[in-house]
């Protein structure tokens, strides 16, 4: 099978982008300039009727502080209400941020001129070209949605409006490990041709 020289690149950049969790991280700070060309690459995603929905709140130094602080107080506010408290979930959201160099939140506005599935399709797309600049520049990353993610009242806190969508958070940081092995199921399992 005959594949470009620079399509073999692609394909590589793709097949060994892994996720490296923050308890992986080195400590060392990433450059700014090198966020900046990541988030760069998220603007360059498919965007249908270039509405760019895609939002993006960075935190760094002692904004990572105030996002860990916020997120932990709101998990333990809303989960007391609903008895669902874990004090090791309070910890996690506590303690692993500032094991990051930078941290990522992602938003979609939803503007009601296309479906809602099409804007976060498109904020998916950016997060991808993201998660393929940051495994080029052979840094740590790991996109995680849990913690207050899906909490209506944690979205004032990253600019977004009850109508828009919270999708997470990238958690990144600088990385000296060896890189995981990436496996997957054949493609052929989950492609269906229809030729006739």
């Amino acid at each position: 099978m005959l594949i470009k020289d620079n399509m073999t690149t692609i394909l590589d950049t793709i097949k060994n982008r892994r996720s490296i969790y923050p308890n992986m991280f080195s400590g060392e700070i990433i450059d700014d300039e090198e966020i900046h060309q990541i988030l760069e690459s998220a603007n360059w995603a498919p965007t249908h009727k270039y509405t760019e929905p895609w939002r993006f709140t960075v935190f760094k130094g002692e904004g990572i502080k105030k996002l860990a602080e916020y997120q932990s107080n709101l998990y333990k506010e809303v989960a007391m209400k609903k008895g669902t408290y874990k004090e090791a979930v309070f910890e996690k959201l506590q303690q692993n941020p500032l094991k990051c160099s930078h941290v990522i939140a992602i938003g979609v506005k939803i503007g009601g001129q296309l479906p809602e599935i099409e804007e976060t399709n498109a904020t998916a797309a950016a997060v991808q070209n993201m998660l393929l600049t940051i495994s080029e520049f052979n840094l740590g990353c790991y996109w995680g949605s849990g913690g207050i993610t899906y909490l209506e009242e944690a979205k004032p806190f990253f600019d977004l409006e009850p109508k828009d969508k919270f999708m997470g958070f990238l958690f990144l940081g600088k990385f000296d490990g060896k890189w995981p092995k990436g496996k997957r199921a054949s493609i052929d399992e989950k492609v269906r041709w229809v030729t006739k």
